[in-house]
């Protein structure tokens, strides 16, 4: 049975409205505020909901909850007048909602010349919808959400979820798609837009989410299950079939998944974005802070007042100005606190006095926050998403810019105290903490048994812990010996080999047979071939001149530890014994390239055209990962044919990545106090003391191409002994300039420059770009150098190129040629 509005043609000019119930009409011309619609079902209810005494919205609500939970509304920010308003159904399919002086306040913008007695009718699912002749939907209320998406609605590029407040305002809380297609809960305040869920400063990766989908859609299904085209994907407590559900994203920010109490018709959450909700960005407004006591609330940071006591998500406004004309300022301290976001920099591993003056000298600069122990620097330019958590949590400190004549009493300081009592009222104090009315505030009478259950739960998930911990203790006693050099709490898994795991200095003793099998060495260490206990081989590396202390190496090791591609040797662990510091990586099989490339013609490894070239582009795209896609830069800053090893397929795989210093992206932090590299492959930045930045790496990255070309070193360019590398390899890249700009289409010069013991073999194609590539690499001007990502692109895109033939040699075109080596 259902509830059906139908237009119906009468003898007036304009079409009326009819009401039916159970197939039984009731003449009306539309729908007024005491007329309802429902659902077949009785879960839904359609209508004139009062916000107010005198006004009223459009609606949809839940029928069978305690309170009226309204789910969809067509004029949230024109309510009408309660009495004499009216909805109209047209026969076109034109639905109208009048106030009581027939002005239009809204419409659903639907006309159908060929759709005659349309009906409007409330499904099950809380869709309410027009249809046409022939039963086709002309318009639904599914395709136009407000707060709530009901089970079966899609949320598509077109629709978005508006946070409201209980008078159905709209808020400044969004859910919908961002410009990658990704599902995202966005802030968009006065002046500032930003994201804060999914976590914005993590990767693509670590969010696991798929951006730039062909489609963007996302729907809840009855069992509880939301699956997006992107990957976002949750579920609900309450799994299963039979329950009410809505995901509504709350006036709070937090995006919530609700169920329905079928006995006591109460909504309880069995999902959400955010369970510390101070952990949503914006929530107290800019220069507000976010405290638990216990429940959350806002609080001003020092120096700041409150914009508007009834919403204190507007944030606070500074009490005096700060000014960039030499005006004299000091810091105040926020213990355990934090403003999320909007960093104008990071730094790593600086003291406290030089991220004061970070921020001394950047009148942008409102605060930073500086994490002791780390050495990590936040100078901030908004202090936006202000958080403070207890001590045990966090170990960051607040330091708030302030003009030096600004009184700032202690009891001004917010602070959380989540197993304290509640703030109560004070009205002597000035900057009191203000408890906001959030969702996850309990109500007065709950208090007291929600926080005995709450320590209940945490009692027994502590015992649970030392129960298992005993066992745990027992059943890895007798193998404890072998585990004492893991990091703590590595115990568990170290038995899986593959892990990034710290291993003794004995365990490596025994797996290279006391350092017996050596590898090679070079200016970083001498590296050995060694056998793990699950008969796993590896390159064990005997590190030299590493200078930094525990804290900052393992630091390094940590950034190391997560960088996996295909064109990078992997790091299994590290050892980190008194003076001994030691990388364990794999085991590639045929060495590093040089023993390949600088070999004699006669050599069984000689590598052919198609074995350089590839060597080129997997190279290219190990170093493009490296500058452009891992989550802390890395530059490796000694590229050359020994850190390039060959697997078993002869693929690249570079090695001795993530040694030298992690710089800043612009250059302009520079931590390496010597010169890294060698001869022949340094750029000149190293030389003139310029700022250190990935095209060091494209610079030598030339020098490897050029080698690749000609088969040889670039010492061996040099013409006589006054001219040292440098000058030779500016001759090389001048002439080969030349060549490019002014050949015409003639390509016997390229052979020339080819390696002889080719002969000839090669393709005109790969081995022009390769050139061309080489000469924009090795430019004096960093500047101008391209970045690894344009090379690894241009090297793609003449892979597998069949059209253009293989230069084959002839003493003709040997002959003939002048070579460039002979300027």
């Amino acid at each position: 049975m259902e509830w059906v509005l139908i237009t119906r043609a009468l003898e007036r000019s304009t079409p009326s409205l009819q009401y039916c119930r159970f197939g039984k009409k009731e003449n009306g011309s539309s729908l007024s505020v005491e007329d309802v619609l429902n659902s077949p079902d009785g879960t839904f209810t359609c209508g004139f909901y009062s916000i107010s005494p005198n006004a009223s919205t459009f609606s949809i609500w839940v029928s069978n909850s305690s309170e009226k939970t309204v789910v969809w509304s067509a004029n949230p920010l024109h309510p009408v007048y309660t009495w004499e308003s009216k909805v109209e159904l047209k026969s076109d399919g034109t639905m109208v909602l009048k106030d009581y002086g027939g002005q239009i306040v809204w419409t659903n913008n639907v006309s159908s010349s060929d759709s005659r007695d349309a009906q409007a009718q409330l499904l099950d699912t809380g869709n309410l919808i027009v249809k046409g002749k022939g039963g086709n939907t002309l318009w639904q209320s599914f395709d136009s959400p407000t707060d709530t998406l009901l089970p079966t609605q899609s949320i598509t590029a077109a629709t978005k979820l508006v946070s409201k407040n209980r008078l159905l305002v709209p808020g400044h809380y969004s859910f919908h798609f961002d410009d990658q297609y990704l599902l995202s809960l966005f802030d968009d305040e006065k002046n500032i837009s930003f994201i804060y869920w999914p976590n914005p400063s993590s990767t693509i990766w670590q969010k696991l989410r798929n951006p730039f989908n062909s489609s963007t859609n996302g729907i809840l299904d009855s069992w509880g299950h939301f699956l997006g085209s992107d990957n976002a994907t949750f579920t609900g407590a309450d799994w299963g079939l039979g329950t009410v559900r809505r995901l509504t994203l709350d006036h709070d920010g937090n995006l919530r998944l609700y169920s329905l109490d079928k006995v006591d018709r109460t909504w309880s959450v069995t999902w959400m974005a955010f369970p510390q909700l101070c952990k949503v960005r914006g929530l107290c407004g800019q220069n507000g802070i976010c405290v638990y006591t216990p429940v959350p609330a806002c609080a001003c940071a020092p120096g700041y007042e409150v914009i508007d006591p009834s919403d204190r998500s507007k944030g606070c406004s500074p009490r005096v100005n700060l000014s960039c004309d030499g005006q004299t300022v000091k810091f105040v301290r926020l213990r355990n606190t934090d403003f999320l976001g909007y960093d104008l920099s990071v730094h790593r591993f600086v003291s406290l006095s030089f991220c004061k003056k970070k921020c001394l000298d950047d009148c942008r600069c409102k605060g930073f926050a500086y994490w002791e122990g780390s050495g990590d620097c936040y100078p901030k330019s908004v202090l936006l998403g202000g958080v403070t958590l207890s001590n045990f949590v966090s170990t960051g400190n607040m330091y708030i810019k302030l003009p030096d004549g600004v009184e700032v009493p202690r009891s001004s300081i917010p602070h959380s105290q989540p197993f304290g009592p509640k703030y109560g009222p004070n009205c002597n104090t000035t900057n009191d903490i203000f408890i906001a009315d959030f969702l996850d505030k309990f109500a007065s009478g709950q208090t007291v048994s929600k926080f005995l259950y709450f320590y209940g739960f945490l009692s027994a998930i502590f015992l649970a812990e030392v129960i298992f911990v005993i066992l745990g203790w027992f059943i890895l006693r007798r193998e404890a010996k072998q585990f004492r050099g893991v990091w703590p709490a590595e115990g568990g898994y170290a038995m899986i080999a593959s892990h990034f795991r710290r291993y003794t200095y004995r365990e490596l003793v025994l797996a290279t047979r006391k350092f017996k099998d050596e590898l090679g060495r070079g200016a970083s260490g001498i590296v050995y071939k060694g056998v793990l206990k699950d008969n796993r081989a590896v390159a064990v590396k005997k590190l030299v001149d590493v200078n930094e202390g525990e804290e900052e190496f393992q630091h390094e090791l940590s950034v190391i530890s997560r960088i996996y591609h295909t064109n990078l040797v992997r790091v299994w662990g590290f050892c980190s014994d008194g003076a001994h510091r030691i990388l364990v990586s794999e085991f590639v099989e045929n060495g590093s390239l040089d023993k390949f490339l600088f070999g004699s013609e006669d050599s069984q490894n000689f590598l052919g055209w198609k074995q350089r070239f590839n060597i080129a582009l997997g190279v290219a795209k190990g170093l493009a990962y490296l500058h452009h896609e891992c989550s802390e830069w890395v530059i490796h800053c000694d590229m050359k044919p020994e850190n390039i090893l060959l697997g078993e397929n002869m693929e690249p795989k570079i090695t001795d990545f993530g040694l030298a210093k992690l710089l800043n992206r612009d250059g302009s932090n520079i931590n390496i106090s010597r010169i890294r590299g060698t001869r022949g492959y340094l750029a000149p930045e190293w030389v003139y003391s310029l700022p250190i930045t990935a095209k060091v790496d494209v610079y030598s990255f030339g020098v490897v191409l050029l080698e690749l070309l000609k088969g040889a070193r670039v010492s061996e360019l040099e013409k006589n002994d006054d001219e040292d590398v440098k000058t030779a390899l500016g001759r090389v890249t001048r002439l080969c300039s030349e060549q490019l700009k002014s050949d015409g289409g003639d390509q016997s010069w390229i052979a020339n420059l080819i390696d002889t013991r080719l002969n000839g073999q090669f393709n005109y194609a790969q081995a022009r770009m390769m050139m061309e590539l080489a000469v924009s690499c090795l430019e004096e001007d960093g500047v101008r150098r391209p970045t690894m990502e344009c090379v690894m692109q241009k090297l793609v895109s003449v892979d597998d190129v069949s059209s253009t033939p293989v230069i084959e040699g002839s003493e003709e075109l040997h002959s003939t040629g002048t070579s460039l080596l002979s300027y």
